[in-house]
């Protein structure tokens, strides 16, 4: 029965492979059938992560409670103020400490962030912790076709620091203590891994043909989206043509960024940026939240992971009106012009997670909800003040309903120093994981499960 479901719900052609979002017609159609489709959508989890702290002062909410005037950083989130919950209180602090000599705060910070584990000091090798997203798609099993997403924007090399290894800079997604799940930088790569399907060979011969011929992977499901649209009803050939346009935008931006890609001349390189990762940051970035946004709305996968940049990274922001490196303005020593620098860059950071927001809020799901009614969207560093290295009350806020009965649109300010594994410990609850404990977890964060 899921094979007849997969098959009416997944548009195919010569190595295409584009699954639909959710159609009120082909759940109907599906439920007569008795394919045993539920009426409810799944719940998606999905993980940002942003290096080197934030500029606290203007991070909290001041007062406990309804979120009625959010602080400067968060205002681009205002229209979503509803599905946000922000904390105070929140820490890693338990996890990671060593007891020994110095240790290397940004790697134990990125390390701990999705894993409530210690980040072991072994030089070259690793160990830390499952991490929640990977525990989740081991929960969801083989519902989608991928288990979980993880992306990136930056490249995941990293020198080691103080004895720990620097691939704990570089992942916050681990299938196992030891193995770091690895990230995707390149939005061509994940376009084509979200929307192919069949042997091996089939697909790459339907990916240079594409390229070559500089067609579209909707060209080849054409008949296939045809038929479909003769199965469904007004609003959901609405939807249906909302998306494959959607799925078409998405690919001529990474056709073009393609089209873009310039030699790298520095003294001794004749390098060639490769092929679908942009020039430009910005765009990067909103490629890979247009990617996450698709791979949820197909229900592709349930479980994603996004690490802005690595920890320590001194990537600049030029269209910020400055270039100073990230890394660098983070270690302000109380400077005010570092001050307002890192401001500007933790609300640009925000405006882009708004940015995907907001198309989660526009997909319509079944009764009534949306997608971001049905996901919950967690944000944050793993490092509260960059400066101080620390990583007690950190800057943490969650997006969404997790399938509607999530508290939302409150400011908790929670007892000193509890765990952040607490609040990933009660998305997991809300997440129907049955799990007694996670991380450094105490018990699931009281006030957010109905």
């Amino acid at each position: 029965m899921r094979d007849a479901m997969n098959r009416r719900t997944i548009l195919r052609g010569l190595g295409a492979a584009l699954a639909l979002p959710w159609m009120e017609s082909l759940a109907t159609t599906a439920r007569a059938a008795g394919a045993g489709a539920s009426a409810a959508p799944p719940v998606r989890l999905c993980f940002w992560y942003v290096p080197n702290g934030v500029h606290l002062p203007v991070w909290f909410p001041q007062q406990e409670g309804a979120l009625v005037e959010l602080p400067e950083t968060l205002r681009p989130l205002a229209f979503a103020r509803d599905s946000l919950n922000t904390f105070h209180g929140l820490t890693h602090n338990t996890a990671l400490t060593n007891g020994d000599d110095e240790g290397c705060g940004h790697g134990q910070g990125s390390a701990s962030f999705l894993t409530g584990a210690q980040a072991r000091k072994t030089q070259d090798a690793v160990h830390v912790g499952i991490s929640v997203d990977q525990l989740y798609g081991r929960h969801v099993g083989d519902a989608t076709r991928f288990p979980s997403l993880e992306l990136g924007c930056e490249s995941a090399r990293s020198g080691n620091a103080f004895g720990y290894s620097g691939t704990y800079k570089t992942h916050i997604s681990w299938r196992t203590p030891t193995s770091p799940a690895p990230y995707e930088i390149n939005p061509k790569l994940v376009f084509d891994r979200l929307f192919t399907q069949g042997s091996e060979s089939l697909t790459r011969a339907t990916v240079a043909d594409r390229d070559f011929y500089r067609r579209s992977m909707i060209d080849y499901v054409i008949d296939d989206a045809r038929r479909i649209k003769g199965r469904v009803g007004a609003s959901d050939r609405h939807k249906l043509d909302a998306y494959l346009t959607g799925v078409r935008e998405v690919e001529r931006r990474i056709q073009h960024a393609a089209a873009l890609a310039t030699p790298d001349r520095r003294p001794g390189l004749d390098l060639v940026r490769p092929s679908g990762i942009p020039e430009d940051f910005d765009e990067h970035l909103r490629l890979m939240c247009d990617l996450m946004v698709l791979a949820f709305q197909t229900d592709s996968t349930r479980a994603a992971s996004f690490m802005v940049t690595k920890e320590a990274t001194d990537r600049n922001y030029p269209w910020l009106g400055f270039t100073d490196g990230h890394h660098e303005l983070s270690h302000h020593g109380g400077n005010t012009e570092k001050h307002r620098k890192l401001r500007e860059i933790d609300r640009y950071h925000i405006e882009i997670l708004a940015y995907m927001i907001e198309k989660m809020m526009s997909i319509e799901e079944a009764n009534g909800t949306t997608l971001l009614d049905n996901s919950m969207v967690l944000y944050g560093s793993g490092i509260s003040d960059g400066d101080l290295h620390n990583h007690v009350n950190l800057p943490v806020i969650l997006l969404g309903k997790g399938g509607g009965s999530l508290r939302a649109g409150q400011h908790t300010n929670c007892r000193a120093e509890t765990p952040m594994s607490n609040l990933l410990l009660a998305m997991l609850h809300q997440a129907k994981v049955p799990v007694d404990r996670f991380g450094d977890s105490t018990e699931p964060l009281p006030g957010l499960l109905s």
